[in-house]
């Protein structure tokens, strides 16, 4: 069961100033491959799942922007959790139509 909701933007600095879309994308791919529910919004990405594993993908994300040539990272990080569960689902349905 789902204990916490983890919302991430990645902010990577890069070189010579160049398109962060490319390191974006890269981030997200990360949670993808990592298989925690999530969804990506404008801002910020969502995942959904156990604290301790959504934050080792923060982790995963802060590292391949290194390994993807960034410098360094800026995260900026809101967690929900809740030991008797946590869903997206459930705390925005009733904004949905």
């Amino acid at each position: 069961m789902a204990n916490a909701l983890v919302s991430i933007q990645i902010i990577p600095k890069t070189k010579n100033g160049e398109d962060v879309i490319p390191y974006v994308d890269r981030a997200i791919e990360v949670i993808q491959q990592s298989g925690v529910k999530h969804e990506v919004h404008p801002l910020e990405t969502t995942m959904e799942g156990d604290l301790n594993e959504l934050l080792d993908v923060v982790r995963k994300m802060n590292e391949a922007m290194i390994e993807f040539g960034s410098p360094n990272v800026i995260s900026q990080v809101k967690i929900y959790f809740n030991p008797e569960g946590a869903s997206m689902d459930k705390l925005t349905e009733k904004y949905r139509p």
